[in-house]
């Protein structure tokens, strides 16, 4: 199908596309877990958590379109340094997570920069974008301005699903929400962070 004018991809690309990163999204990975661990401590802290990882996926999208990305595949080690410091600091997350276990405001409140640093920090994720991303884009436009539409997209996509995902764990743990029971869901919320590191450091 010719590319219509003035849009970024085919419109038949551009359809495969959205059901490609529709059902990767909608598949549990660290940035939907670490928005459900957050989301379960605090409904706003959830939601800016997404939007956190949102922004992360913009900036990996900004990655691949100046060609950044691919230091990961051509430089001996860059990936491993990135793994290793990602899954460091989720791991500082769910440390300080179980440490505030119970007390009103956790010391890892706030969620924006933290869901950023969570995404950001993901190797995988850039080497995901690169090898996804430029599939969908021959025909229409230039090649960097639909690398940055679909990224985008994508990261529309993200924020959509994410935010759901934020608000119905905080809707489900709300009534569950107690001193003792609270300090039960600041344990699971660290630990969880923690597996999270060390499925990173592994991955």
């Amino acid at each position: 199908m010719a590319a219509v004018i003035g849009f970024p991809v085919t419109p038949s690309a551009f359809a495969v596309f959205v059901l490609a990163a529709a059902t990767l999204i909608a598949t549990p990975g660290p940035d939907t877990l670490f928005v459900l661990s957050q989301a379960v401590e605090d409904r706003a802290v959830g939601l800016r958590s997404a939007a956190g990882v949102t922004v992360g996926i913009l900036f990996h999208t900004a990655l691949v379109v100046v060609g950044v990305a691919a230091v990961y595949r051509t430089v001996p080690g860059a990936r491993e340094i990135v793994r290793v410091a990602g899954a460091a600091y989720l791991c500082y997350l769910g440390v300080d997570t179980l440490r505030s276990a119970g007390t009103e405001e956790p010391t890892t409140g706030g969620g924006l920069r933290q869901g950023f640093l969570v995404n950001v920090l993901n190797p995988q994720v850039a080497l995901f974008f690169l090898a996804f991303l430029p599939g969908f884009v021959s025909g229409a436009g230039t090649e960097s301005g639909s690398l940055a539409f679909l990224g985008v997209t994508y990261a529309a996509l993200t924020a959509a699903y994410l935010g759901v995902v934020a608000l119905l764990a905080d809707g489900a743990a709300a009534y569950l929400r107690s001193d003792g029971v609270g300090r039960r869901l600041d344990r699971i919320a660290g630990a969880t962070l923690i597996v999270l590191g060390g499925w990173v450091l592994l991955g």
